[in-house]
């Protein structure tokens, strides 16, 4: 058998992430011909199939997803020469990949962002917006570098780096019976008029383990909501109907009317930990430490002084 060769392990990886041959040539700069005959050419030199083309979209044949993964870890690790190299002659420039979950990236993204790329011209930083299972598999995938999430329980195979604790707040319609209440404790929440984000959210799961099962009550509800934004939630509250839990940067620059309606909880207070995620083998640690360093500074003093208080913290 010839020497595979790392172009090659590319456009494998290139069809195996796009799950299309002419989207994956259009990442790889080639005409999609060109793509399939190399790869074609490599399932002839190793005498097996590695996708299947009658499935659409294409999917890995049962031993060409082994390929595969061999193929990332084998990429990877080459990668990862050029990245301690670069570590360690203090070089901070190139390309940062970050996931972000969506209850995270309204709020803090415009925080640091304008910051960051002043401070540091010679990063090119990608941001993309994503659930957090989804940033987990990229993670394992090498497509991206970061995640800025509430880390996972198991740590096995990620390095977590705390950032902050956001507590828990409370936004309530005016006529809500919870307004006028001073002392509001987690089990005073009735979750039949609570709206929730939909399935798939971390805070959705965050929420209803706070509650308990209580959440199963909102199937009785006139109203059901299916929704991926904190902003309709809150937007929905605002037309008198119940309530809803938000992390705290949602609210930090509302109008004084807005805040009207928030509610803090009094005793232990139901927060999340947000955490820098990324995968063990990460190499630019150098990188990961300047944007730790930019978000930290760039966090209001409501956030920020979390440390200090007694927190609930939650790992999904």
């Amino acid at each position: 058998m010839n020497n595979l060769t790392i172009t090659q392990l590319e456009y494998v990886i290139a069809v195996d992430t796009h799950r299309n041959f002419a989207k994956a040539a259009a990442h790889c700069f080639i005409t999609q011909p060109t793509l399939s005959m190399q790869i074609k050419k490599l399932e002839d030199q190793l005498g097996i199939l590695i996708f299947d083309r009658s499935k659409k979209p294409v999917l890995p044949t049962s031993i060409g997803g082994k390929i595969i993964d061999q193929a990332r870890s084998s990429l990877n690790s080459l990668g990862k020469i050029q990245d301690i190299i670069e570590d360690s002659q203090g070089s901070i420039s190139g390309e940062l990949r970050i996931g972000i979950i969506p209850t995270l990236a309204p709020y803090l993204l415009p925080r640091f962002v304008n910051s960051f790329v002043t401070n540091f011209p010679q990063i090119k930083l990608i941001l993309e917006e994503q659930l957090s299972d989804l940033i987990l598999d990229n993670l394992s995938k090498d497509l991206l570098d970061v995640a800025i999430m509430v880390a996972p329980q198991n740590h096995q195979k990620v390095q977590v780096i705390p950032l902050f604790q956001e507590e828990f707040v409370g936004y309530f319609s005016l006529d809500h019976p919870l307004f006028e209440k001073n002392d509001m404790r987690l089990w005073d929440l009735d979750t039949s008029d609570m709206w929730l984000l939909k399935e798939g959210h971390c805070f959705r799961d965050q929420v209803e383990h706070l509650c308990g099962n209580n959440h199963l009550k909102q199937h009785d509800r006139s109203i059901l909501l299916e929704s991926g934004s904190l902003e309709t939630l809150k937007n929905i509250v605002d037309q008198q109907l119940g309530f809803t839990l938000l992390p705290e940067l949602a609210s930090i620059n509302w109008t004084s009317e807005q805040k009207r309606r928030l509610k803090r909880f009094k005793g232990e207070k139901p927060a999340r930990e947000v955490s820098l995620v990324m995968h063990r083998s990460f190499m630019k640690q150098r990188l990961i430490e300047v944007l730790r360093r930019e978000i930290v500074n760039c966090l209001p003093a409501e956030v920020a002084r979390h440390e200090a208080k007694k927190i609930i913290q939650w790992n999904p």
